[in-house]
């Protein structure tokens, strides 16, 4: 998939001499031990060749096991290639998700919720700003995520934070602070990976239970990219701003052909989208147009 987005961006630039493609840069793929250390159950992290694997199973104080970041980051592209649990992983969340370390936090999800054999994966997305979230979308992925490595990226800077699978846009969020819409740009995060249980509001609201008989459940990261401005956890600046590849003219929005991406995304796998929930917000949230979200 991501060889024939760069196909097809190389077309559009044929076509239109002022035309340009602001995909992001190929990731790097480095060892684990380069960025990240783990944080909970380190002994059901397994890495081999490459491969680092979760082997998450039912201890009665074990509820989650994963990594973070050795650095905290304002604005960058970070990547990691997922394997997600197969089989029977209802009330299981495999979480990829930037945070800062304050109460009123920023935070920018990726949250994949465990399903029953045979049902698809649901890909929740989320974005808090001050605090605040409640932000929530959520689609099913056209490809079964526990087949093979597929790679979920975060495109951050001063312009827009920018969701990818694969590099096809799954959700764009503006720099709408003019309007009055908080935008993480001065608190640095960590990024974390994780797999927990959540069976209180994961699958079906709640309804399906995680089936601790069908433990281990196991979900695989390789990649381990990052490319970010790092920071103190009280920086205020990015010290290489507008100097950084993801800092330039090009990414401070989405191009044509990005946008029609999304609008397919939206088209034909889009189940929630807070923006037309009207029973939660009979107001339409501020960056809901803003964000072509409707």
């Amino acid at each position: 998939m991501g060889s024939s987005l760069w196909t097809l961006c190389i077309i559009l630039a044929s076509l239109a001499s002022a035309a340009f493609c602001a995909f992001p840069r190929r990731p790097v793929n480095v060892p684990f031990g380069r960025n990240y250390v783990p944080t909970w159950a380190f002994d059901h992290i397994k890495y081999f060749k490459g491969v680092l694997k979760f082997n998450f199973i039912l201890i009665s104080t074990l509820v989650r096991t994963g990594f973070q970041s050795k650095g905290s980051y304002l604005f960058g592209h970070f990547s990691m290639n997922i394997k997600m649990v197969p089989g029977d992983s209802a009330g299981t969340v495999t979480a990829f998700y930037l945070s800062s370390q304050n109460a009123e936090h920023d935070e920018i999800d990726f949250e994949f919720l465990g399903n029953r054999t045979g049902q698809p994966y649901i890909l929740q997305t989320n974005v808090f700003t001050g605090g605040k979230g409640d932000r929530e979308q959520r689609i099913f992925l056209w490809f079964d995520p526990t087949k093979a490595y597929h790679r979920y990226s975060v495109l951050w800077n001063m312009y827009q934070i920018v969701f990818l699978v694969d590099n096809i846009p799954m959700r764009v969020f503006k720099n709408l602070n003019g309007l009055g819409v908080k935008f993480p740009f001065d608190q640095p995060m960590k990024v974390y990976n994780s797999l927990w249980n959540a069976d209180d509001w994961a699958t079906r609201g709640g309804l399906e239970k995680t089936d601790w008989s069908k433990a281990p459940f196991i979900a695989e990261y390789i990649g381990f990219h990052i490319d970010g401005c790092e920071a103190s956890v009280n920086a205020k600046f990015c010290a290489t701003q507008g100097k950084r590849w993801w800092d330039q003219a090009q990414y401070r929005d989405l191009d044509a052909s990005q946008w029609r991406w999304l609008r397919w995304v939206r088209r034909k796998y889009t189940i929630y989208n807070y923006c037309t929930d009207r029973s939660r917000y009979p107001q339409l949230p501020l960056e809901c147009r803003r964000n072509r979200d409707i």
